[in-house]
This record gives structure tokens, C-alpha cells and sequence, in this order.
């Protein structure tokens, strides 16, 4: 594709090197830009309107054009626009948030350690399970537990701790103590015949069977999603946390529960660890913390963490961490504007409201030639794309179907993501019934559109029979 010289496409391929794309197709490809935002509808530079299905990356929960927010940014900068945490200094938006958060967060945490990014706030909760058993006298404890597809970040730590093979390919990661338990995920990975009671069972022995096997004076945690977002909004069976936490108890492994996705209603409670009975030594949060409208994140600990990581810091002279923009004024005043925001507009009742009829949707879009699966809990679901629906056999190669059918969503006026030949939905949590018909009714005839496209030109896409 030529573009025009100057052009802000031009422009952004001649300057900038983007995360998550093929550089050498972006050269011919170019950008597709966003200019503005209005509720749940985005823009692009020629006026089209999209409705953006996935908030963003999952994070812009009380949609575009927040003037509250934006009011919020306004008067802290005014204010204080910058001031640190370090060396035993402080300021109000930081402390203030901290309290809010631990006011609603789950009663097992005690104290806040502010960043900018969930990758941050990951890489923050390995580094402290690690100081935490230096403290304590055990230095061998230091391995810590994920899951396949599970999405943690892309720091060093956090990356290496995302159960996603294109994370890994060519970074040197993982690196050493991390561990990569099953997914749990009852449609790809159960047995013939075999209940989500009994998959989630099958899961907890695998999980005690991977501590037993490295040692449990080995490991020292097991971090999870709620419901797994980029691995491909896997949502878990009933009592498959509770099982898992049985054994992280029983050989003393720390529970850590990522909600940088799951956080802050999107389940249809304020975190995932109400919707699945989570009692969390750590957890991790971002997103929509400030519904994405600047950078934030927060890593919550317990008090037995932090009894330990205190006298420690004692011993050492100082706690060794800490980020520039950790905790910053401004984000965290644009932060304190967005929980308020959720409890006077009661945005949870919302989510209760208006998740049944998203996944009523998405369940009837199951129906479609092409869907395999439809699954989702609160406001967040997905759709899984097959070459087979009797057999769930998946297109060869993988990702490429769904692409297909997201590049054809937007041609109809949505935005969603496919991740592999999953679609996923995540929209802002404002939404209504109608915009969740036209996002659904949009990715229907994209799919509609795919269907046709494979029948008349990619019959290798649906494999050998």
C-alpha cells in the first residue's frame, strides 16, 4: 500500500517500531489510526466510527471521553503534576488511593506498592517472593508456578511467566525457576467424557504433582488469571481455584491472583477473587484501575509479606525497588476519580444488568458453522474458531481464520481481537444492550463474510479430513 508522503501513516512507518506486529508487513501494511473516542465508539482519521470490542487491550472500562477523568488529570497537574515515594515521601493521591484499594479489595491483602504497568506490578510481586524467602531463611524457595496461555506481561520476569510461546521465541526466556502448569481450559484439554468437576480435579493433582516432583522447599508460588484474558479468555471450571489453592496450601506456595484483566467489575464483581472464592497472598491490578487514561498499576500484598519484607528492608538498610513513576500524582488522582465513577454509577449493577445478555449473544453465535466454543463470564467472552465442530479439530494454520474474520468486523463497523483463532470480547464496561447487539451482530456477519471466504478461497485452511 502506497501512502501519500508526510502522511501520518507514512510518518508513523518511517519512525516507530510497534509491539505486537509483523514490522516487515507494517512497512507495506501502514498503520490503521485512531484519532478519537466517544463512549464505546472509536474514530479513524477518515471519520469512520467502530465500536471498539475489547476496550482497548481490555483496559478503557468506562470508555472514551471520560470528562471526569480528564477533569481529575487537570486539576492534580495543576496541583502537583510529579512527586515520588522514595525515602519515606509521599503525597495524597497515592495514599488515598491506597486505602480505597484496600477498602475493596480481598481481606487476605494489607498494603499497596504502586507502578505503572501490569508487567511492572508482575515483575514487582516475583522479585518480593523472592526477597520474602531470603527473609525468611529459605533461598531455595524461589520457584514460581504459572500455566500454559496464561498472560502475565512482557518484562523479563512477567514474560517468562506467560504461558505463550511467541513471548519466549527468541527473548532467551523463560528464565530459570519458572514453571508452567496446565491450562485450564475444559473444551481443548479434558478427556473423553470427562466433567469439568473431574477436569478440575485432574488439574489440582497435575499442579501437586509438579510441586512434589521439583520439591515443595522449592517453590514458592502459583500465579493465575481469574479468567485467563490473552491466552484466550479461558474461564475456569466452578471449583477449579478452589481446588488449586487446597494445594498451594498444603505444601505453603503462595497464591498470587493476576486481575490487570479481571479487575474491577469485569467478572461482575469488583475482582475475579469473589467470582471464584480467590484468597490471595498477592495480587496484582491495573488497567482498568484508571480505565486505561493513564499508566498505573498496583501489586497488593499481605501482612505476612509484608512483616517479612519490612524487617528485611530493615537488615538491608532500605527495600531496593521502586519505580520513577510509581504511585505518580496524576495517574493515581485519575485513579481515585475512576472508583468513585464505578460506585456512584453503580457500574457493577451494570455489569450484573447487561453481562447476561452479552453472553446470551455470544452463546447464540455459537450456533455458527465456524464457532467450536462461545464461553465468557460478566463482560468478557470469546468465541473459539474451528475447521470442525464434532471433532474441534482447528484450522491449519492457526490464526489465520480469525484474523480474517477480524480484519472483516471492522469492514462492519467493530473492533475485536482475535487471539489464535479465538475471538475475544471485552468491551467497556459502559456498554449497553443495543451496542452489545451491534458488536455481536457485526462479528456475526464478519463471520458470515469468513464462512464464504474459506468455502470459495482457502479450502486448504480447513485441513486435511
Amino acid at each position: 500500500m502506497t501512502h501519500a508522503p508526510n502522511s501520518a501513516a507514512a510518518r508513523d512507518i518511517a519512525y516507530q517500531l510497534h509491539p505486537y506486529t509483523d514490522a516487515r508487513r507494517h512497512e507495506q501494511q501502514g498503520p490503521f489510526i485512531i484519532s478519537h473516542g466517544d463512549g464505546v465508539y472509536v474514530y479513524d482519521d477518515a471519520g469512520n466510527r467502530y465500536i471498539e470490542g475489547l476496550a482497548g487491550l481490555w483496559c478503557t472500562s468506562l470508555g472514551f471521553g471520560e470528562e471526569r477523568l480528564v477533569q481529575a488529570a487537570a486539576e492534580q497537574m495543576r496541583r502537583l503534576p510529579y512527586y515520588h515515594g522514595f525515602a519515606h515521601r509521599a503525597h495524597p493521591p497515592s495514599i488515598e488511593l491506597a486505602e480505597r484499594l484496600l477498602a475493596i479489595a480481598p481481606k487476605s491483602l494489607s498494603k499497596v506498592l504502586f507502578s505503572s504497568s501490569g508487567s511492572e506490578a508482575v515483575d514487582t510481586a516475583v522479585k518480593l517472593i523472592w526477597y520474602y524467602n531470603n527473609a525468611r531463611g529459605r533461598p531455595q524457595k524461589k520457584k514460581i508456578i504459572s500455566r500454559v496461555k496464561g498472560y502475565h506481561g512482557v518484562t523479563v520476569a512477567a514474560a517468562s511467566l506467560t504461558g505463550l510461546p511467541h513471548l519466549h521465541r527468541d527473548f532467551d526466556l523463560p528464565i530459570a525457576n519458572i514453571l508452567h502448569a496446565p491450562c485450564p481450559h475444559h473444551y481443548r484439554n479434558a478427556e473423553p467424557g470427562e466433567t469439568e468437576a473431574a477436569f478440575a480435579e485432574r488439574m489440582a493433582a497435575e499442579l501437586e504433582a509438579l510441586i512434589l516432583r521439583e520439591g515443595p522447599d522449592t517453590v514458592a508460588a502459583f500465579i493465575g488469571e481469574p479468567v485467563m484474558g490473552a491466552g484466550g479468555v479461558i474461564v475456569p471450571p466452578a471449583d477449579y481455584w478452589a481446588r488449586m489453592q487446597e494445594v498451594c496450601r498444603r505444601h505453603d506456595v503462595l497464591v498470587i491472583a493476576d486481575e490487570v484483566i479481571c479487575g474491577f467489575g469485569r467478572t461482575g464483581k469488583m475482582f475475579g477473587c469473589e467470582t471464584f472464592g480467590i484468597v490471595p497472598d498477592m495480587m496484582t491490578v491495573a488497567k482498568a484501575l484508571s480505565s486505561a487514561y493513564l499508566p498505573i498499576s498496583a501489586l497488593l500484598l499481605s501482612d505476612e509479606i509484608y512483616q517479612a519484607v519490612a524487617d528485611n528492608s530493615s537488615t538491608v538498610g532500605m527495600l531496593g525497588h521502586g519505580y520513577t513513576y510509581g504511585g505518580h500524582p496524576v495517574s493515581a488522582a485519575v485513579a481515585l476519580e475512576t472508583l468513585k465513577i464505578y460506585e456512584e454509577r453503580r457500574i457493577l449493577d451494570h455489569v450484573a444488568e447487561v453481562g447476561p445478555h452479552l453472553q446470551a449473544r455470544l452463546a447464540a453465535l455459537g450456533d455458527h458453522p465456524l464457532v467450536g466454543e462461545a464461553r465468557g463470564i460478566g463482560l468478557i467472552g470469546a468465541i473459539e474458531l474451528v475447521a470442525d465442530k464434532p471433532t474441534r479439530r482447528p484450522f491449519d494454520p492457526v490464526g489465520k481464520v480469525a484474523a480474517h474474520a477480524a480484519a472483516r468486523a471492522i469492514a462492519h463497523g467493530a473492533i475485536i481481537r482475535n487471539l489464535g483463532d479465538t475471538i475475544a470480547f471485552c468491551p467497556p464496561l459502559i456498554i449497553k444492550p443495543d451496542e452489545i447487539d451491534a458488536l455481536v451482530d457485526a462479528v456475526a456477519a464478519a463471520m458470515d463474510d469468513t464462512q464464504v471466504w474459506i468455502e470459495r478461497e482457502a479450502q486448504s485452511l480447513i485441513g486435511a479430513a
